[in-house]
C-alpha cells in the first residue's frame, strides 16, 4: 500500500522512492545523484542474485515435494512469488542508475517498476502477518488452527491480500517517465504538495506497517510466554523449534527491513518540506536523502529473508532435505558394499 500519487496543474509524485528527489523543486540544490549512482546498481545487483537464487530454490521444491496445500504452505508461496517479482525488477533500476538516471525501457514500464516494488513490500508486510497470526493459533487455539489449515479460507485471505494491495497502489501506474533537462526519468519523487503528502504518508505507514506490526507483536507476545513454560522437550521440541524461528525472523525482517525504512521516509518528507521552504544548509537534507537510499536498499532486502522462512519452519524443505539425506546415506552405504 504505497504512498498514493498525487497528480493536478503538471505536478505528480513519481515513485514512493523517498530519496529520489529532483533538485530543481527546492529552492536548493542538495542532489546525491552520484552516492545514489554508485550504491543502487551493487546493492540491487546483490539483492537480485541472492533473492533469485533463494525464492527459485524455495518455489522449486514447493512444486516438486508439496502433496498437501495447508494454509501455511498457501502463505508462504504467495510470499515467495512477491518476492520473486521484485528481485525480476531490480535489473530494470540496475539499469536506471548505471545510466546516470537515463530511463530507456518506456513510459508502461516505468509505471509497472514503481506499482511491482510497493506491491511486494506491502504484500510481504500482510503475508507475514498473517503466518505470524497462524503460529499465534497454532499454540494458543490448536484446534481452530487445525481448522483452518484444512480449509478454504487461506484462498480467501490470500485473495484479500493481493487485491487490497493491488488496488491501494493502482495511482503509482498513472505516474510514469517524463524528461527533464535532456534525460528521460522514472523513479523519481517531486515535492510539490509536500504537506498533503506527509498525511498521505502517515496513513500509509499506519495502515500497512503499525498495524500489522502491532499484531505481529501480540501474536509473538503470547507465543514467547508459551515458549517459556515448562514443556516435555520429547513432545514439544519440533514445535518449539518451529515457534523460534518465526518470532526471530520475522522480527529481524521488520526491524531490519521495514522499521528503519519507514521511519526515515517520514523524517525525509519532513525535511523536504522544510527545504523547500527555507534551505539554509545542505548538510542535513543530504544526510537524510543518503539515510533514506540506504533503507530503501534494507527494504528491498526483505526478499531476500523471507525464503529463510520456509528453509527453517517450511514442512516441505524439512521432509524434502530429510528424503535428500537418506538416499544419499544409502548411496553412499551401497558404494561401500564390496562387490
Amino acid at each position: 500500500m504505497p504512498l498514493q500519487v498525487l497528480q493536478g496543474n503538471q505536478e505528480t509524485l513519481k515513485d514512493m522512492d523517498p530519496n529520489m528527489t529532483k533538485g530543481h523543486n527546492l529552492s536548493c540544490n542538495c542532489s546525491i545523484d552520484d552516492f545514489k549512482c554508485s550504491v543502487y546498481p551493487v546493492t540491487y545487483l546483490v539483492i537480485f542474485a541472492v533473492g533469485l537464487l533463494g525464492n527459485t530454490v524455495s518455489l522449486y521444491i514447493f512444486a516438486r515435494v508439496c502433496k498437501k496445500w495447508t494454509s501455511v504452505n498457501l502463505y508462504m508461496m504467495n510470499l515467495l512469488i512477491s518476492d520473486l517479482m521484485l528481485v525480476c525488477s531490480l535489473p530494470f533500476r540496475v539499469s536506471y542508475y548505471m545510466m546516470d538516471v537515463y530511463w530507456v525501457f518506456g513510459d508502461i514500464m516505468c509505471r509497472v517498476i514503481s506499482y511491482i516494488f510497493y506491491i511486494n513490500m506491502y504484500c510481504s508486510i500482510y503475508f507475514l502477518m498473517v503466518l505470524s497470526i497462524m503460529r499465534y493459533l497454532a499454540i494458543a487455539h490448536p484446534y481452530k488452527y487445525v481448522k483452518l489449515q484444512t480449509g478454504n479460507s487461506a484462498k480467501v485471505v490470500c485473495f484479500v491480500v493481493w487485491f487490497f494491495v493491488a488496488l491501494a497502489s493502482t495511482p503509482l501506474l498513472s505516474a510514469g517517465s517524463e524528461v527533464d533537462r535532456d534525460k528521460i526519468k522514472c523513479l523519481e519523487l517531486g515535492t510539490t504538495h509536500v504537506s498533503t503528502i506527509i498525511v498521505m504518508n502517515y496513513v500509509v505507514a499506519f495502515v500497512g506497517f503499525v498495524v500489522p506490526f502491532l499484531v505481529i507483536s501480540f501474536c509473538y507476545f503470547h507465543v514467547v510466554r508459551s515458549l517459556l513454560k515448562p514443556r516435555d522437550t520429547q513432545k514439544k521440541r519440533p514445535c518449539y523449534k518451529k515457534s523460534t524461528a518465526l518470532v526471530i525472523i520475522v522480527l529481524c525482517i521488520f526491524l531490519v527491513c521495514f522499521l528503519p525504512y519507514h521511519l526515515v521516509r517520514t523524517l525525509f518528507l519532513e525535511a523536504e518540506r522544510q527545504a523547500a521552504q527555507d534551505c539554509e544548509s545542505c548538510d542535513y537534507i543530504i544526510l537524510i536523502r543518503k539515510a533514506a537510499v540506504l533503507t530503501l536498499c534494507l527494504a528491498a532486502g526483505n526478499s531476500c529473508l523471507d525464503p529463510l522462512l520456509f528453509f527453517f519452519i517450511g514442512e516441505n524443505f524439512r521432509g524434502w532435505w530429510r528424503e535428500k539425506t537418506r538416499t544419499t546415506e544409502l548411496k553412499e552405504l551401497n558404494s561401500k558394499e564390496p562387490q
